[in-house]
């Protein structure tokens, strides 16, 4: 397998070609826009099929919300994971839905769910034909994202052809450790791509989420989450930062 870093310097239309049929695991909905939705559109734009799989059901934003209960938060959460994806053009596949509890994520197959977990995530896989799984970076700073990319990993082990495995950034901007970053040991290679001919879009699909950025939705929680200016900043430049997984 070629490092996918090789070809980032020739035309879109060639690196959707490269990747082919393409699966995107988000933890919770927003990530998929915020990590990689530049790249999930140029894949659209040059015709590759994309599907997304959502892992957790999104409620615990705004866990202390009496206006809107832990269903009704996740109604307003997968409603906004679909308009994304509708933005990106990545709605044409229904999406997955695991509806695990956000903020416990089964992170090892002793824990439940995870077992279940993973095999749906490798029917999915398997069904939709991927030729590239986008997951998040395997030790991004959020109990979630890196349980997420155990489940993923767990599912391709389970492959007999795995497809190309690529991770992509959201809470290592922010809250990274220096043993969060890659080592020589984690046998990935880093790459930025450009995705200005997608940043409209980009920009659109966050914007989407919008219990998730001022003014809110769930305007009775005073103390739950916001994307905040300074987090947004990272995903508003003309490029995404992706690890590609050289081995399983």
């Amino acid at each position: 397998m070629l490092p996918f870093s090789e070809y980032l310097a020739r035309a879109a239309s060639f690196v959707a070609e490269l990747l082919g049929s393409t699966v995107v695991i988000a933890p919770h909905p927003d990530d998929e826009a915020l990590g990689c939705g530049g790249l999930l559109a140029l894949l659209r734009q040059a015709g590759q099929p994309t599907a997304a799989v959502l892992v957790s059901d999104g409620t615990m934003s705004h866990p202390n919300s009496e206006v809107f209960s832990a269903p009704a938060r996740r109604a307003v959460r997968e409603a906004e994971f679909r308009h994304a994806l509708t933005i990106l053009g990545a709605a044409e596949t229904e999406p997955l839905l695991l509806g695990l509890p956000d903020g416990r994520v089964p992170n090892s197959p002793t824990e439940p769910g995870f077992t279940a977990a993973v095999a749906q995530l490798r029917e999915f896989l398997e069904r939709q034909q991927a030729a590239t799984v986008l997951v998040p970076w395997r030790r991004d700073p959020h109990p979630d994202h890196r349980a997420t990319a155990r489940l993923v990993q767990a599912a391709l082990e389970a492959m007999p052809q795995p497809p190309r495995r690529l991770e992509y950034v959201v809470w290592a901007w922010e809250r990274a450790a220096p043993e969060d970053l890659p080592t020589a040991a984690d046998a990935v290679q880093g790459f930025r791509l450009d995705i200005a001919a997608a940043l409209g879009q980009k920009q659109q699909a966050i914007a989407a989420h919008r219990s998730q950025v001022a003014p809110g939705v769930f305007t009775d929680d005073a103390g739950g989450f916001l994307l905040s200016p300074e987090m947004l900043a990272h995903f508003a430049g003309p490029y995404e930062v992706y690890f590609e997984a050289l081995e399983l």
